[in-house]
């Protein structure tokens, strides 16, 4: 008989991590998939030592079949994905007239199609347990702000594609959860434009207004295993969605004037 648990893509840090280590918390076996083995493996010891069960496993969500044999791996130890969480991604920033195409295209590989390919290839565990395919947006595919096209459009597409998996899903009797966090600890503002992460970087977000992770992580799954269609997390996120749904004009007004007072002075 196999035994459920949580695969969680993009666990090497940050969210991620903090994800595992809260659903490890509550009982559940998790499964770690990001590129960087050593770093899953150190967590996976972590969250074992504390009692809880972890299995690392290397996976690229831009490579085709990855996260599929992650799934085949699980199943031969019996184990099948309850809850899919896709949660690897990075941000592509700058001003649009500056940005190639391959830029866009470099992050909507990782952010878009990396969501597809995890679902794709954990459609079929999904559907034998009724479980829930969890999608990491952001308060970003609410909103858009001047210098992050790249990965406000690749924020708005996954939201709309978990619109979409609401009725998509409901055959299968499996289910989707969008979480649309703000600001929270992680190192997703320590990526450059190429994925390359830079750990001695400061985060440019000052700490007064990010939410710590392992508090960010406890609002999420508490919002998943209670079946919400989506769940904010922190409060200048609920703040910002709320004026963008019901206050779109102003909420343009402002962040086109603030985005034009914080705009560099172009190069002589």
């Amino acid at each position: 008989m196999s035994e459920s648990c949580v695969l969680i893509t993009g666990a090497s840090s940050g969210i991620g991590a903090a994800l595992a280590r809260e659903f490890a918390r509550r009982g559940w076996r998790v499964a770690l998939v990001a590129r960087r083995l050593e770093t899953l493996e150190a967590l996976a010891a972590e969250i074992t030592a504390s009692g809880g069960q972890a299995s690392a496993h290397r996976g690229d969500v831009t490579v085709d079949g990855d996260i599929g044999a992650v799934v085949s791996q699980l199943a031969a130890s019996s184990l099948t994905p309850e809850i899919v969480v896709a949660n690897a991604g990075f941000g592509v920033v700058g001003n649009a007239q500056k940005l190639a195409i391959e830029d866009y295209r470099r992050q909507f590989e990782t952010n878009v199609f990396g969501v597809l390919r995890t679902l794709k290839e954990s459609l079929p565990a999904l559907k034998a347990t009724g479980g829930i395919f969890v999608i990491m947006g952001s308060v970003a595919g609410h909103l858009a702000t001047a210098g992050s096209s790249p990965y406000t459009m690749s924020k708005f597409a996954v939201r709309a594609l978990a619109e979409t998996l609401h009725g998509d899903l409901r055959s299968l009797g499996a289910s989707c959860t969008l979480v649309s966090p703000g600001f929270v600890d992680s190192d997703i503002r320590r990526v450059d434009n190429r994925g390359g992460l830079h750990p001695a970087a400061p985060d440019p977000i000052p700490g007064w207004l990010r939410m710590r992770a392992d508090k960010a992580a406890r609002g999420m799954v508490r919002g998943i295993l209670s079946g919400r269609r989506e769940v904010i997390v922190t409060f200048h996120a609920r703040v910002l969605i709320f004026f963008a749904r019901h206050l779109p004009r102003i909420t343009r007004w402002l962040l086109l004037h603030a985005g034009a007072r914080n705009r560099p002075e172009p190069n002589r």
